[in-house]
């Protein structure tokens, strides 16, 4: 049974608390479906989140077959099945791909027959055995509710919370899910609640739940709901609640109460002495099935995530050109100006001249040397490093934003952060990888690094790696995608001109602002790669002070760590809209 006592959920409002929740009494028995309703605003998603752990009671307790959630543990993530709003799926995965894949990241299977088998059932249970193979891109709205209800079957849950899953469909097919929800109920003893605001095909449903700004204004059997509002239809029970205000019905409630849940276990009673309706007792679970429900390990979950992140990246074939035309027209970019930084550098000769004039023409052209080569082996060098850094914002900027949503579903339903952190390095550190590799190779062909190409293909791996890894972080942080999005093409358009690799800072901002430049480092870093003549030649066109190596190496390492860091941190927060 599901039972809350006085359960309150409170925020501040223009300083003041404000109850989106207030006093909420009900009880749920076991095989029960059970609709929330009420005008818009009057707190239903919050009631069910609140149900959900989603959003912390403020006050009162909540109780779950006779434990108590607000002070023993909360719900185990295989008693709990949530159906939001949006889609939990991933358009071009299949319907299969996508059970299959929640079935890995939230079930424990003893075998590859036990996964199918699951699959199976869940796609049968809910009619989506006929599109199996069908991208989720391509599905109806309606068969889009039907696959996120597979993908929380999979785990069996007891408790089963519908967030609007009917809004925005025809009424046929309203009707259908309103059925398969009211089939659910009826198996293993499975509570289902839903949310909706639709008062249609309310006879398919064991309770009403009636909200009235956060207060309940009635909970009983549907045929008696016209009855206790004293109204004739069902569409006047809104217009109904205007007439009093919200603390009036909640003591009304309170008054009539009992009686109407003694005719809610009437009507149960009933239902199971005609079998429709059967619960079975807590006890006769068996010790096999509890042992299926155990949430995998962390490679498992890393493996799993990882390998849909190849595959969805490999379908969505915008994405693939965008990266091949990166990778392919980015280095090009570069090789345009590697002859300017192939020119030999001319020295003065051992023998003196016979002139001052002439000794002072010869000064003349090794100097206009130094400045030709050490500016094109100094800007091609920082030419690289932006391009780097702009591919690690392409590559991480949306990469967790982007999908807020359905990984938060996700790890509400047993999903490890760290698990989906590390699929989310793997596969980046893939991209960085490939991408740095081959700029600094690719370029070095046509024209060869004047120094340790060794050296500088480090800083180059390093830079993208920073880039990427902070970008990550602040994908994390976010929100939405387009927040993520705008922040990283910021950071990344700011590193030219705070690097000082084109003009010098004053040195009263330049100490404040070198530390949080990764363009500085990874530069710096590379030309002190350079072999000494061609050094000197970059060094007599710069204003900007190098640094070693050394330092230059822990602070990109240390940008990195800082990067993961905030990911880290973005991954464990809640951020559930």
């Amino acid at each position: 049974m599901l039972e809350l006592q006085d359960v309150c959920f409170t925020i501040q409002k223009d300083g003041e608390a404000v109850n989106l929740v207030d006093r909420a009494s009900i009880k749920v028995p076991r095989g029960h479906f059970m609709a929330i309703v009420g005008p818009s605003g009057c707190g239903k998603t919050t009631l069910l989140k609140t149900i959900a752990g989603l959003n912390p009671e403020s006050e009162g307790a909540l109780f779950w077959e006779g434990r108590n959630l607000s002070e023993d543990a909360d719900f185990e993530p295989s008693e709990i099945g949530y159906v939001p709003q949006f889609s939990v799926a991933y358009d071009p995965l299949t319907v299969d791909e996508s059970i299959e894949a929640a079935t890995r990241l939230r079930v424990k299977t003893n075998n590859a027959e036990d996964l199918d088998h699951r699959i199976d059932r869940v796609l049968e249970e809910t009619g989506m055995t006929g599109f199996a193979d069908r991208q989720v891109k391509v599905l109806s709205g309606g068969q889009k509710r039907r696959l996120g209800l597979a993908m929380e079957l999979v785990s069996d849950p007891k408790l089963l919370l519908c967030d609007e899953v009917t809004s925005g469909l025809d009424p046929r097919s309203e009707r259908e899910i309103v059925r398969l929800l009211h089939e659910l109920s009826r198996r293993e003893g499975r509570i289902v609640l839903s949310v909706t605001h639709s008062l249609a095909h309310l006879e398919l449903y064991d309770s009403i739940l009636v909200l009235h700004e956060g207060r309940v204004a009635y909970h009983g059997p549907p045929e008696l709901m016209n009855h206790y509002f004293s109204v004739h239809d069902t569409e006047e029970v809104y217009p109904k609640l205007a007439t009093q205000s919200s603390e009036q019905w909640h003591n009304s409630w309170a008054k009539h109460r009992d009686a109407y849940y003694g005719k809610l276990e009437k009507g149960r009673a009933k239902a199971i002495a005609a079998g429709t309706l059967h619960v079975p007792q807590k006890a006769a679970e068996s010790e096999e099935d509890s042992k299926q429900l155990k949430t995998p390990g962390f490679f498992t979950q890393l493996s799993t995530l990882l390998s849909r992140r190849w595959r969805i990246f490999f379908r969505d074939k915008g994405q693939v050109f965008l990266q091949l035309a990166i990778l392919i027209c980015f280095p090009l970019l570069v090789t345009l100006f590697s002859d300017k930084a192939s020119d030999n550098i001319k020295t003065l000769s051992d023998s003196k001249q016979e002139n001052f004039i002439d000794e002072y023409k010869e000064q003349q052209m090794v100097r206009q040397d130094q400045v030709k080569v050490g500016s094109a082996v100094s800007g091609i060098i920082m030419f690289q490093v932006i391009l780097l850094s702009l591919m690690g914002s392409n590559n991480s900027a949306r990469e967790i934003a982007g999908e807020r949503p359905i990984f938060e579903k996700e790890k509400f339903g047993g999903l490890r952060p760290s698990a989906y952190l590390a699929s989310k390095v793997a596969f980046l550190a893939c991209l960085v990888l490939a991408q740095s590799v081959w700029m600094g190779v690719f370029v070095n062909f046509f024209g060869q690094f004047r120094g340790d190409f060794g050296q500088h293909l480090i800083f180059l791996l390093l830079i993208n790696g920073a880039m990427t890894a902070i970008c990550l972080g602040i994908s994390a942080m976010m929100r939405t995608a387009e927040q993520a999005s705008l922040l990283s093409i910021y950071l990344v358009g700011f590193q030219l001109p705070l690097s000082g690799a084109v003009l010098a800072l004053p040195e009263h901002i330049e100490q404040f602002t070198r530390p949080f430049i990764s363009a500085y480092w990874a530069w710096s870093g590379s030309v002190e790669s350079l072999e000494d003549k061609v050094l000197s030649a970059v060094k007599s066109v710069i204003d900007t002070s190098l640094t070693a190596q050394n330092a230059c190496l822990y602070t990109l390492g240390l940008h990195i760590g800082l990067g993961l860091l905030a990911s880290w941190i973005g991954t464990r927060r809640h951020q559930w809209d």
